[in-house]
């Protein structure tokens, strides 16, 4: 709006101060420097004008008018799901869970946000798209901090919702999550399998080094542990990119986990993890592949990898629902990213567990991010040899 106002008086005082520059130019017989850079200055600045006055129409032309009330109620459930991720009623039961706590005044400003519906769908479009807050402006008709307030409002709560909704798998539950794993390949009392995914950053500000993965990108990672549905059983986010796998298991609570078999790992059942993790009474991993591997072992590591195989599919629908943890997650709050993160494994889990499955191929997302961890757990090699000596030939 400012810029259309300035337009035309602009123009006139570029246009006259590089007119007055070249008639005076004539009684010399070449231009000075200070007057080439001013009709330099004058130009550059007539562009920046032009193009900020096109961008401004451009915009004018693709802001949609009442699309929260008018536009988004026309929507059949399938293209609700393709701009949104999820059906209508999957959206309202979030909704449902959620709703009443996004509609408090601020206590600092006073000010009652905007509803909460209108809310959630904000934050859905910006988890699933690479748009920028502007675009999402545009597109709901609101400000750049209402919209941001939003975003954030709705991650907390996610956020906030994990507990009930990421749950490591109890009792007849537990039973059942084995038995469903064993139906993949054979392999017994798996009860999740467990892998780290980075998530891409924005550089930042403070100790950006240590954010860098082996790739060359900034990154936090995800580590998730899965049921054979590829419902996540437990996220833990936040440790920066250089980290291996490895130490990131060390410092998760999972790590606690295995020290309490009788509450976390019933009947002997452990979780299974790729060769970045130390192998360990509950913790299966793969025999080193050093071109000797006998049958069975290969047999045992086809098995694994077989079973193992629900995480990679679990971060794959993760990232192609939400695209933002897909590309690049663009918060520039470091101390929030975890949070987000967490917030979209929580619409995943609600999301997998009413059947709103994302029609996907299969996309590869675990990055390894260390050389091989040597395992030497004797308790963990023997129950391993036992392992491979029942399972069924499968190659």
């Amino acid at each position: 709006m400012a810029v259309r106002k300035i337009l035309p008086v602009a123009l006139n005082h570029i246009l006259d101060d590089t007119s007055s520059s070249s008639s005076s130019s004539s009684s010399f017989s070449s231009l000075s420097d200070s007057e080439d850079e001013v009709i330099l200055h004058n130009s550059l600045m007539l562009n920046i004008l032009l193009v900020n006055e096109l961008h401004d129409k451009v915009m004018r032309r693709i802001k949609i008018d009442n699309y929260v009330e008018g536009v988004i109620p026309g929507y059949t459930k399938h293209v609700f799901k393709e701009h949104f991720r999820m059906f209508p009623e999957t959206f309202e039961s979030v909704l449902s869970l959620i709703g009443s706590t996004l509609t408090a005044t601020n206590r600092a400003s006073g000010r009652k946000p905007i509803d909460a519906k209108t809310q959630l769908l904000v934050a859905l479009w910006y988890m699933s798209t690479p748009d920028s807050y502007r675009s999402v402006c545009e597109k709901f008709g609101i400000g750049k901090a209402t919209a941001f307030r939003a975003v954030r409002r709705v991650t907390y709560a996610l956020y906030c919702l994990a507990p009930r909704v990421i749950q490591w798998p109890k009792h007849q539950h537990a039973i059942e999550v084995m038995n469903n794993f064993e139906k993949i390949s054979g392999f017994p009392n798996v009860i999740g399998a467990i892998d780290g995914s980075h998530i891409r950053i924005r550089a930042p500000k403070i100790d950006s080094v240590s954010y860098i993965n082996r790739k060359g990108d900034y990154s936090i990672i995800l580590q998730a542990v899965c049921n054979s549905n590829c419902i996540f059983t437990h996220c833990y986010a936040g440790h920066v990119g250089s980290v291996h796998d490895a130490r990131v298991f060390r410092n998760s609570p999972i790590s606690n986990f295995i020290e309490m078999p009788d509450e976390y790992f019933p009947n002997d059942s452990h979780i299974i993890g790729d060769a970045a993790y130390p192998i360990h009474p509950h913790i299966m991993v793969p025999f080193r592949d050093n071109g000797f591997l006998t049958i069975p072992e290969n047999n045992y590591n086809y098995c694994l990898s077989s079973t193992r195989m629900v995480i990679e599919r679990a971060f794959g629908l993760l990232k192609m629902r939400f695209r933002m943890l897909l590309d690049c997650v663009p918060l520039l709050g470091i101390k929030h990213i975890p949070e987000f993160i967490i917030a979209c494994c929580v619409l995943h889990n609600i999301c997998m567990s009413k059947g709103d499955i994302m029609n996907v191929l299969m996309h590869r997302c675990n990055e390894r991010i260390g050389p091989f961890y040597e395992n030497n757990s004797i308790l963990g090699n023997e129950k391993r040899e036992r392992i491979m000596n029942r399972l069924r030939i499968r190659l």
